[in-house]
């Protein structure tokens, strides 16, 4: 920090640190690549040559639920991973979004009294199985968007409750597991971004009427938010996301962080729609506090109801329509849910209307609401070759 004054003029720690956080911002907005692959440049994401990219793929998301990463897991997990990257890079494909704490169930550690102590159970071994992970990836081409949380399904919920509900807790989690984790893998080229959790609305209360319109959940009354337990209130879960991404960028400031909403509906401004985009930079300073903590880029997940998407669905729009400044990845989706179109026909969509990235949902094709591997490869195929989706790691 040559710019800090010297000699006879005095410079406060907060000052300093004011000045650093300035920085730190000024790097994320303009994109500047001091580390790492891929960054954000206007509403696009690009490598670190400026080129344009187009994340094309499948969300991995898991083999063993919430049982891939720490306590020596991974070497279990490891072949079908493989077989999996080997898939989308046959493909053509370049990334997967990988869920790897989902509930906390057995990374991080968590002592008695809901603390984090650290990434797993002492032995290093989350780090270890992570990184192997990432170089395993990067032999194969493909960008990992590791996804931290799950609020789509509560099962063993204890531990997230806690660190979503207390900030001394959360903080435990931030400088004994986030933070270390983050640092470790920064420049390794394998790493693409990280999304901090999937679909907060799952466990989002619907109809809190709030002054503040970023923590007011009355438009969502009626949309099916919280199906897995009307548990939170929007002003904690922003926080909650506001202050992952801000010890992200402290550890990484050109990292790219999302988080996977549900749907549109809680992630546009458009009122024809009574939509209102609760990730906002806006928003999400409000509930945290924190100025780093706002996403890079945008992703939502979009299926059909009833043979009918919602009217606000990527899949009746083109990225211009909702007047984002930052990129959107459709990061969920498939023909199973699909209105009637094919696999192939998605991802020429998403690829031909402007968005930044299209993950279908999912590889390991566990259960009813997913396509098949063999589906989702073809879809991933079906845009082998187009520009910006051959992209090397390695290169960057």
């Amino acid at each position: 920090m040559s710019a800090i004054p010297t000699g006879h003029q005095k410079v406060s720690l907060t000052n300093i640190k004011m000045l650093q956080s300035s920085v730190l911002v000024l790097v994320s907005l303009l994109g500047v690549v001091l580390g790492g692959c891929l960054r954000r440049q206007g509403t696009n994401i690009v490598d670190s040559h400026g080129h344009k990219v187009f994340l094309s793929g499948a969300n991995t998301a898991w083999v063993a639920y919430g049982y891939d990463f720490g306590n020596n897991q991974y070497q279990y997990r490891r072949d079908r991973y493989i077989y999996l990257m080997d898939k989308v890079k046959e493909a053509g494909g370049n990334s997967m979004r990988t869920w790897v704490h989902i509930e906390g169930a057995t990374s991080p550690k968590f002592n008695s009294s809901g603390y984090v102590t650290g990434l797993d159970s002492g032995d290093g071994s989350f780090l270890k199985d992570f990184i192997q992970y990432l170089d395993d990836a990067k032999q194969r081409n493909i960008f990992i968007f590791p996804c931290l949380w799950n609020a789509a399904v509560k099962q063993n919920h204890d531990n997230l409750n806690g660190l979503i509900t207390d900030m001394s807790k959360l903080k435990s989690y931030l400088d004994n597991a986030l933070t270390p984790w983050v640092k470790a893998v920064k420049d390794h080229p394998a790493l693409g971004g990280w999304d901090i959790i999937n679909e907060m609305e799952g466990e989002l209360t619907p109809g809190v009427h709030n002054s503040e319109p970023c923590f007011d959940t009355t438009f969502l009354v009626n949309s099916g938010v919280g199906w897995a337990g009307n548990l939170y209130t929007a002003e904690q879960f922003l926080r909650f996301i506001n202050r992952q991404v801000a010890a992200i960028r402290h550890a990484d400031s050109t990292a790219l962080v999302t988080a996977g909403s549900s749907a549109q509906r809680a992630q546009v401004d458009q009122t024809q729609w009574n939509d209102r985009n609760l990730y906002s930079d806006t928003c999400l300073v409000k509930a945290g506090q924190e100025s780093l903590g706002t996403l890079t880029f945008y992703s939502t997940h979009t299926y059909d109801w009833q043979g009918h998407f919602s009217q606000d669905s990527p899949f009746k729009h083109s990225f211009a329509d909702y007047h984002f400044d930052k990129p959107l990845v459709v990061a969920e989706f498939n023909s199973v849910h699909g209105e009637g179109m094919t696999i192939e026909q998605m991802f020429h969509y998403v690829y031909d209307h402007g968005y930044a990235g299209a993950w279908s949902w999912h590889a390991q094709a566990d259960g009813s609401d997913t396509d098949s591997t063999d589906t989702q490869m073809r879809g991933i195929a079906a845009l082998r070759g187009k520009s910006g989706v051959t992209v090397n790691p390695s290169n960057c």
